[in-house]
C-alpha cells in the first residue's frame, strides 16, 4: 500500500516534456511514482524461493482474488510469463495456435521452440483480433503424422495490430470451441487492463474462460518491473518449478511487489488518459500528406501509422529524435507511438505537431 497521504492521482512526476525529451517509445519507459518509491522503500521482505517474502505474498494474493483465480505468480517479465504458461499446457513436438503478428512469435526469442519444443501455427487476422473462425481450421486433426495442437494463444491488446481490443463476445466464442476441442487457452494480457479499460468490463469477466493469463505491472501500470501469471493452484503450483528452470527465483523482491501493488490497486483507473492521448495523436497524423492510418484500429494507447510510397520510417524516427520525440519503426515503414503516464496531454499535443511537421517534410 501506498505510504503517501495524497491520493495517488496527485501525486505527479516530472513530465517528459518538462525535461526537454517525449518519450512515445512504449509504455515500459514510465517510472515508479513518488508512492511506489515510498513504498519500495519501506517494504517488508523476505527470501521468496522459500515463500517468505511476505510482500510478494500479498501481491500474489491479490491479482488472483482481483482475477477470479486460485493463485497467481510473480516473474520477472512478460515473456518468462507467457513462456511458463506455454510450457505448463504443451509436450514436445506440439504446436501452439497464435496470431502471426503476436508477441509470443515475433518477439520472445523463439523460446517456444527453444524451451518447449513446440512451434507455433500463425494465424493472420484482421487488425489482430482471432476469431474462432480462423482458430479452428488450424487444429490439427488427429492423424499419428501430424503435429497436434496443444494450446491457443490469444493476445489483448494486440501490440504489433496497434492496441487493438478483443470483444468478450469473441473470446466467449473461442473459450467454447477451445473446451468442446479439449485445448486449453493462454491470454497474454501484457496490457489486459487497457482491454478492459477500452471495452468497460472487469478484467476477471474479460479472462474468465483462460486457463491461463499473463499480465504486465510495468507498462502501462508504471511499476519499475514485474508481470503477474494466475490460473489455478495446481497450475501455479508448476509454474512455481518452471520460473526456478529459468532463472526466476528471486529472494527479497518483496521491494518490486511494493511497487506492483500499487501498480495494481491504483493505475487501472487512469488508463483512459492514455488512450485518450493516443486518440490525439493519431487524427492529427491522419491529416499529415503521405501517411496510412487506421483509425478505428486506435483503440487504446498505442498508434501505429505506415508512410507511404515507401517512406522511410528509420529516417523519420531519427529526425523525430533530433526535435526531442522518440518513438520506434516497426517496419521499415512504420512507425509507432505509445502514450502513458509520464507523457501528458501537452506534451502529447506538442509531439503530435513536431511529428505533423516532420512526416509534411519533402
Amino acid at each position: 500500500m501506498t505510504t503517501d497521504t495524497a491520493p495517488l492521482s496527485e501525486v505527479k512526476a516530472p513530465t517528459q516534456a518538462a525535461t526537454g525529451i517525449i518519450d512515445l517509445r512504449s509504455d515500459t519507459v514510465t517510472k515508479p511514482t513518488a508512492a511506489m518509491r515510498a513504498a519500495m522503500a519501506s517494504a517488508e521482505v523476505g527470501d521468496d524461493v522459500y515463500g517468505e517474502d511476505p510482500t510478494i505474498n500479498r501481491l500474489e494474493a491479490r491479482a488472483a482474488e482481483i482475477f477470479g483465480r486460485e493463485a497467481a505468480i510473480f516473474v520477472p517479465t512478460g515473456s518468462m510469463g507467457n513462456q511458463i504458461a506455454i510450457r505448463l499446457h504443451t509436450q514436445h513436438g506440439q504446436e501452439v495456435v497464435a496470431e502471426s503478428r503476436s508477441h509470443i512469435l515475433d518477439w520472445e526469442m523463439a523460446m517456444v521452440a527453444a524451451f518447449s519444443g513446440c512451434q507455433i501455427r500463425p494465424v493472420p487476422a484482421e487488425r489482430g483480433i482471432l476469431t474462432w473462425a480462423h482458430i479452428e481450421p488450424a487444429i490439427a486433426g488427429k492423424i499419428y503424422y501430424r503435429a497436434q495442437t496443444g494450446l491457443i494463444s490469444l493476445e489483448n491488446t494486440h501490440n504489433m495490430a496497434g492496441g487493438t481490443v478483443t470483444p468478450l463476445a469473441v473470446m466467449q466464442e473461442i473459450w467454447a470451441g477451445a473446451k468442446a476441442a479439449g485445448l486449453p487457452v493462454h491470454l497474454d494480457g501484457a496490457r489486459v487492463f487497457n482491454a478492459a479499460t477500452a471495452l468497460g468490463v472487469d478484467v476477471a469477466e474479460l479472462t474468465r474462460g483462460f486457463d491461463t493469463v499473463n499480465f504486465c505491472l510495468s507498462k502501462g501500470l508504471c511499476a519499475p518491473v514485474g508481470s503477474m501469471l494466475v490460473g489455478s493452484r495446481e497450475l501455479i503450483a508448476r509454474a512455481r518449478s518452471v520460473r526456478k528452470a529459468l532463472g526466476g527465483g528471486m529472494r527479497q523482491a518483496g521491494i518490486l511487489a511494493a511497487a506492483g501493488l500499487i501498480a495494481l490497486e491504483e493505475m487501472p483507473a487512469r488508463l483512459g488518459e492514455d488512450h485518450a492521448n493516443a486518440r490525439l495523436l493519431a487524427e492529427a497524423i491522419a491529416f499529415a500528406p503521405g501517411v496510412e492510418i487506421d483509425l478505428e484500429a486506435v483503440q487504446t494507447n498505442i498508434v501505429i501509422f505506415k508512410l507511404a510510397k515507401g517512406g522511410d520510417a528509420a529516417a523519420l524516427v531519427t529526425r523525430l529524435k533530433h526535435r526531442g520525440i522518440l518513438a520506434g519503426s516497426v517496419g521499415p515503414h512504420a512507425v509507432r507511438f505509445v502514450t502513458h503516464r509520464d507523457v501528458d496531454r501537452a506534451a502529447c499535443e506538442v509531439a503530435a505537431r513536431i511529428a505533423v511537421e516532420e512526416i509534411s517534410q519533402k
